[in-house]
């Protein structure tokens, strides 16, 4: 984790541990005395790609510093049942403190890694690489891509303002001002910054070809069957880079590979991941 990621999963770790009251822990408080030691092992309980790791030793850490927590396995590591990818030694109140948060952060980016790796197996022997989109959960996007990159996917833009990406919306508000979509991408390029891309979002061959004689350097194919999207890779002769995207499933996704897009944008990363089961096991 870069400095820039590290300063974001503070301040989202310091509100993740306010929303759960960890200074106010009534159970641990009548239960175990406070000057009493332990440790802890994170142990996984189903095969998957491991994040998450650092930013669960940040959650202990924050909660008491005098904590020790020790990374077994990286993150990014395929782990299995039985693994233990991390421990925490230190005060058992701290430790119990913590725990749900920190598991909260593990399990669901280890997740988004997991879901992602098998995205990117799927299409293993095709040239089109798998992305994220920004149907992230609100405040922990940049988490999120972070674990989409652990998984071995690729991160499209970040937010509104990082790329031009004109939608079914956009070309829908021009058309009321009389703009084809090929009006719609000319007036993108002249008003773009030196260098940036214009991706378009198509729906259809024609509306594809449009956007091409437009001057668009990435279409995003919208739902196109399979024959559609070949039909637009032949066409498109490289002049721009071919993304598909929407509704996007393992079992469709290699089929979609196969018509020889660049790429193909999953939203299933992110916003309906199942995380992955790893528990905190108390020594004893």
């Amino acid at each position: 984790m870069d400095k820039g990621l590290k300063d974001q999963a503070r301040k989202i770790i310091d509100t993740a541990l306010s929303e759960d009251a960890a200074g106010n822990d009534i159970t641990t408080e009548l239960i175990v005395p406070c000057a009493v030691a332990g440790k802890g092992s994170f142990l996984v309980k189903s095969t998957g790609v491991l994040a998450g790791a650092e930013i669960a030793g940040m959650v202990f850490t924050t909660v008491d510093p005098s904590l020790v927590f020790n990374v077994l396995k990286s993150d990014g590591d395929t782990v299995a049942i039985g693994d233990v990818v991390a421990t925490v030694e230190g005060n058992l109140s701290s430790i119990l403190r913590s725990e749900r948060v920190a598991l909260n952060f593990l399990q669901h980016l280890s997740g988004i890694a997991t879901q992602t790796a098998l995205y990117v197996d799927a299409v293993s022997g095709y040239k089109a690489g798998i992305y994220d989109t920004r149907k992230t959960t609100p405040g922990l996007r940049d988490l999120e891509k972070y674990a989409v990159k652990m998984g071995g996917g690729t991160n499209h833009r970040r937010d509104l303002g990082d790329g031009i990406l004109i939608k079914d919306n956009h070309l829908a508000a021009a058309a009321l001002t009389g703009q084809s979509t090929e009006d719609a991408v000319k007036r993108a390029k002249a008003g773009a910054p030196s260098g940036a891309a214009i991706e378009v979002e198509v729906e259809t061959v024609e509306q594809a070809r449009q956007a091409l004689d437009g001057g668009a350097d990435i279409l995003l194919l919208d739902n196109m069957s399979a024959d559609d999207m070949s039909a637009v890779v032949e066409m498109a002769q490289g002049r721009a880079l071919l993304e598909a995207s929407g509704g996007v499933t393992l079992d469709t996704v290699r089929a979609i590979a196969e018509t020889g897009v660049d790429r193909i944008s999953v939203g299933a990363l992110t916003h309906s991941v199942k995380a992955l089961d790893i528990s905190l096991e108390i020594e004893v």
